[in-house]
C-alpha cells in the first residue's frame, strides 16, 4: 500500500473515504498533468536555465485559497509553497472588482506576494469547467535576462530590488481570450535578451494550454465533483502522514545557527537561527534568533521562507505528497523585519542562498532531534555566474548559469558527488550547451578531491570549473556562498571544503575581497575563470569509516594523501 494510502488517523477530522483504487487513478492522473506541463515547457523554452536546467514548474492550485492541490515532479519544489502564495496574489487583488474571469491570464514577477526573485515568472490562469471557477493552473519560469544593472540579473551588490530588474505587480496578460501585446512589447523592451523572453513566455503559455486540455479530458471522465473529493482527500492524507512523521519524534526543542558569508555590501556575517520544536503531532519551527534585514540582496520574503522550510520537511519525510496538507501541522515563527521576511524594496536577487541556509539549519537540528532521519549538509550555494559582452558583428550575449556541488552524506552512505542544489530536481546545464551557447571554453570540468566532509559517510565532492573567454572581452559578475562557512557535517561527521573562485588578470589569479559575491570583473580573450566547489557534509565519526571505503576512495582520487581526516 502506497505511503498516502496508509489511513493515519488524523485527530478532529471526518474524513471521507474514497475507493483506493479510484483515488491512486485519479492521483496519478493529476501529478501527469503537471508533469505534462513541465515537459511543454522544457522542450519548447529558448533559455538554458529553463530547457536544460528545468528552473520551472507548473501546478494545480485552489480555486479559493491559492493552495497546492497538486504539483509536477520534474520542476522545483521550492515552488510549491511559493506559487501558493502567487496564485493568492491575484485571488486577493481580483477580490473587489468580482473576482477572476474567464479567458484571462494574469502575469507578474513580485517577489514579496509571490516569493522567489524577480527572474521568475509566473502565469496564473483560473480554470472553468461547464461555467464554473475549478481551480487556478499556474506556470513559473526562471527568465534569462529582466533587466536591472547586473546581466543575469544576480547582482550581489544591489541595495534595493529597483537595481535587480523590471518589477512587474499582478496584470492581465489575457484578458477575455485576447492576448495583451502591448504588454509583452513592454516586457521585451526591459530585458537584454527579448527573443529568450519571448520564447520562455510563449513555452509558458502553452504549458497552460496543455494543463486545461488535459484538465478538461478527466473532469469529463470523472466529474468536477469526484475531482474535488480527491483533492480534499489528498490534501487530508499528507496532513495524515506529516502528523504520523511528527508523532514519531522526541518532544523537545533543539536549535541551531549557520551563517551567509556577507551580503554583498556590508563584509560580515548573518545568522540564520533555529528553535525547532515538537509537541505531539505538531512542529514549531522558529526562525526568531535570524539575523535583521540587511542592505544587501539576500533577503527573502516570508513566503519564500516557508516554501524552503517545505523543501528541507520534504527531504526528510519522503513519503509525504507534495501539496499543502504537509504544512497543516506546521507552525511558523518568522519576526517581522528579519533576513526572512523582507519587505520591498528590500533587495532580494539571491534568495537561492538564503533558502539554502535555511533547508541547512533544518537538517542540522533534526539530526540532534532524529540523527536516523537527516543528513549532512549540501554545498549550499549555486554560484549564480554571469558573463556578458558583444560579439564580433555587434550582437549582445549574456552567459547566466548555475554550478553544481557536493551532497551531504546520509545514515546510509556516502554524499552524491557533483549533484545540484536540493532546493530543486533542477540539473546542471551540460558544459556542451553551455558552450554552444555563448563564447566561452571549458579546460577543466571535474570532481574537487578532498572536499567532501569526512565521516563515517563520505561527504560528496565538489566541482572544479574552468571556463576560458573566446571574444574579446566580457565582464563577470559571481553571486555565491559558502566561501567562509564550510557546509556543516553532522552526527560527529566534519565539514566540507569552502567555495572558491579566481579570476585572471595579467598579473596572474585574484580572489574577490568578499570571498563569495563580486561585480566589476573585467577579463579578455584567453583569460580564465575558475570556480571550486564545496561538498558536503560528512555524516558519523570518521574513525568509524570502515578502511576499505577509505583504501577506495583513495585509488579513485576522491581523497588524497593530503588529506589527514580519513
Amino acid at each position: 500500500t502506497p505511503a498516502w494510502n496508509r489511513g493515519y488517523p488524523c485527530p478532529g477530522k471526518d474524513l471521507r473515504m474514497m475507493d483506493p483504487v479510484t483515488l491512486a487513478v485519479l492521483k496519478g492522473r493529476l501529478e501527469q498533468i503537471a508533469d505534462e506541463m513541465d515537459a511543454t515547457l522544457f522542450r519548447s523554452a529558448f533559455n538554458p536555465i529553463i530547457a536544460e536546467a528545468h528552473d520551472a514548474s507548473h501546478g494545480l492550485y485552489d480555486p479559493v485559497s491559492g493552495e497546492t492541490l497538486v504539483q509536477g515532479k520534474s520542476g522545483l519544489p521550492v515552488f510549491v509553497g511559493a506559487m501558493a502564495f502567487a496564485v493568492k496574489a491575484v485571488i486577493d487583488k481580483t477580490a473587489e472588482s468580482g473576482g477572476v474571469q474567464p479567458g484571462e491570464t494574469w502575469i507578474f514577477n513580485d517577489p514579496y506576494e509571490g516569493g522567489t526573485h524577480l527572474s521568475d515568472f509566473k502565469l496564473v490562469r483560473p480554470f472553468y469547467f461547464e461555467g464554473t471557477l475549478f481551480c487556478h493552473l499556474a506556470s513559473v519560469g526562471h527568465w534569462h535576462d529582466v533587466g536591472g544593472n547586473v546581466p543575469g540579473n544576480y547582482n550581489p551588490v544591489a541595495t534595493e530590488s529597483f537595481q535587480e530588474g523590471m518589477h512587474i505587480p499582478p496584470v492581465r496578460l489575457i484578458r477575455n481570450g485576447e492576448m495583451n501585446h502591448e504588454l509583452i512589447e513592454i516586457l521585451q523592451c526591459n530585458s537584454r535578451q527579448p527573443g529568450s523572453l519571448y520564447g520562455d513566455l510563449n513555452g509558458q503559455l502553452n504549458a497552460l494550454d496543455l494543463g486545461e486540455k488535459r484538465l478538461h479530458a478527466l473532469l469529463e471522465d470523472y466529474g468536477p465533483q469526484t475531482v474535488k473529493e480527491a483533492f480534499t482527500e489528498l490534501k487530508q492524507r499528507a496532513e495524515q502522514l506529516m502528523r504520523a512523521n511528527i508523532k514519531e519524534l522526541p518532544d523537545g526543542t533543539l536549535s541551531c545557527d549557520d551563517y551567509l558569508d556577507n551580503d554583498g555590501i556590508v563584509d560580515e556575517s548573518l545568522r540564520i537561527g533555529l528553535d525547532l520544536k515538537v509537541s505531539g503531532d505538531e512542529m514549531t519551527l522558529d526562525f526568531s534568533r535570524t539575523s535583521k534585514a540587511c542592505a544587501g540582496p539576500v533577503n527573502i520574503s516570508r513566503s519564500t521562507a516557508i516554501a524552503s522550510c517545505y523543501v528541507a520537511l520534504k527531504h526528510l519525510f519522503q513519503e509525504v505528497p507534495a501539496n499543502s496538507g504537509v504544512l497543516e501541522p506546521i507552525r511558523f515563527v518568522i519576526p517581522d523585519g528579519c533576513l526572512l521576511d523582507a519587505k520591498a524594496p528590500k533587495p532580494v536577487g539571491g534568495y537561492t542562498e538564503t533558502i539554502l541556509r535555511v533547508i541547512d539549519v533544518v537538517f542540522q537540528a533534526m539530526a540532534k532531534l532524529a540523527p536516523e532521519r537527516s543528513n549532512g549538509c549540501a554545498y549550499g550555494t549555486i554560484n549564480a555566474l554571469s558573463l556578458a559582452g558583444h560579439r564580433q558583428d555587434g550582437r549582445r550575449w549574456v552567459m547566466f548559469s548555475f554550478f553544481g556541488g557536493g551532497h551531504g552524506a546520509h545514515p546510509e552512505g556516502d554524499g552524491l558527488n557533483h549533484g545540484n542544489a536540493p532546493i530543486s530536481t533542477a540539473t546542471i546545464p551540460p558544459l556542451e550547451i553551455l558552450e554552444a551557447a555563448y563564447p566561452i571554453r571549458f579546460t577543466q570540468w571535474a570532481l574537487r578531491p578532498d572536499s567532501g566532509g569526512p565521516g563515517k559517510h563520505r561527504g560528496g565532492l565538489g566541482a572544479v570549473y574552468e571556463m576560458e573567454l573566446l571574444e574579446e572581452e566580457a565582464d563577470v559578475f559571481l553571486f555565491g556562498e559558502r566561501g567562509r562557512f564550510a557546509p556543516k557535517g553532522v552526527v560527529g561527521g566534519k565539514d566540507a571544503l569552502p567555495n572558491r573562485f579566481y579570476y585572471e588578470q595579467s598579473d596572474g589569479f585574484k580572489e574577490p575581497p568578499m570571498v563569495s559575491k563580486m561585480t566589476g570583473i573585467h577579463i579578455k580573450k584567453g583569460q580564465k575563470l575558475r570556480l571550486e566547489t564545496p561538498g558536503g557534509g560528512g555524516y558519523g565519526n570518521p574513525e568509524m569509516r570502515p578502511e576499505a571505503a577509505i583504501l577506495k576512495d583513495r585509488e579513485l582520487g576522491y581523497i588524497t594523501d593530503q588529506n589527514q581526516e580519513f
